[in-house]
């Protein structure tokens, strides 16, 4: 998968990095990066010699179809571990038991603090669950990770991606152990993460925001589908004034059109007075006097 690949990928982007040399030639080393795009786990390793594993959602491992299979395939080739999303619980623990699985093996583990991928750029509050359990209960030193620009080569709703380069910061090692055996002290794991977002905020150079990312992703989504139904119900009203404006013209137009005389308002017209004639030859046939006083049956 590196030649296939991580070649051809550091050949049209060409990716820059910044210490490299802080990645250990050998043994376990956990790399906890920012997450601003799908490609992140594809740059990553394409720019280092060993193999970096990460976990990815069991949905990848599980769609039916040849698209489906092709998906499967391409992801156990690159070394990603299924985990079970299901249960929120059950995915931590999944997760925690598959970066001390890979750290134990003296591989690399990659891991993304935030625990999904930012939706606006900014760098937000690390999830102390997964990555601080597994360094404290391995002693595996954390590589602070910055992916830079990563997120401006394929955004939302584009299908080609943009032809740029991105970068990627490598910080030096931190060293847990001070806290080797407290990995169930909630303290403590807040603290190791904090710290881990700190040094990734500094290599970033990104906006931090102490709220979770899926916090930050579904006020996003409500706010956009109340925005979207604000604009149905706006929508609604203006055709209804427009129905209603429509009829207050014709009405007026009907008035105007009776007030000129153009419309008839209901009686015969008689412009002949063809109505006063009928009634002198009635009256003469009547025998009503004729010239000279004489009576028709003299």
């Amino acid at each position: 998968m590196k030649l296939s690949i991580g070649g051809p990928l550091k050949l049209a982007f060409r990716p820059w990095v910044e210490g490299l040399e802080n990645v250990p030639a050998e043994g376990p080393a956990i790399l906890a990066s920012n997450h601003l795009s799908f490609s992140d786990s594809f740059f990553l390793p394409a720019v280092l010699d060993r193999k970096v594993t990460f976990i990815a959602k069991a949905e990848y491992f599980t769609t039916p179809g040849i698209k489906g299979r092709m998906t499967a395939a391409f992801f156990k080739g690159v070394g990603q571990l299924p985990v079970d999303r299901s249960g929120a619980r059950g995915a931590g623990e999944a997760a925690i038991k598959s970066g001390i699985e890979v750290l134990e093996r003296g591989e690399l583990f990659g891991i993304y603090p935030e625990g999904t991928r930012s939706p606006d750029g900014r760098l937000y509050r690390g999830k102390p669950g997964g990555l601080a359990r597994v360094a404290l209960a391995t002693g595996a030193p954390v590589l602070p990770v910055a992916m830079i620009d990563t997120e401006k080569i394929q955004p939302p709703g584009k299908v080609m991606p943009k032809l740029m380069r991105p970068g990627i910061r490598i910080g030096e090692p931190l060293d847990f152990s001070r806290y080797q055996g407290m990995e169930h002290d909630r303290f403590v794991l807040r603290a190791v993460t904090d710290e881990v977002m700190y040094e990734i905020m500094k290599l970033s150079g990104q906006e931090y925001v102490d709220i979770y990312a899926t916090a930050a992703k579904r006020r996003l989504s409500e706010a956009a589908k109340a925005e979207k139904e604000a604009a149905k119900e706006a929508a609604k009203k203006e055709e209804a004034a427009k129905k209603e404006a429509a009829a207050k013209r014709a009405a007026a137009a009907a008035r105007e059109q009776i007030e000129g005389g153009a419309v008839p308002d209901g009686k015969p017209d008689d412009p002949d007075g063809a109505n006063g004639a009928d009634g002198g030859e009635r009256g003469g046939a009547a025998g009503v006097g004729r010239p000279g006083g004489e009576r028709s049956g003299s």
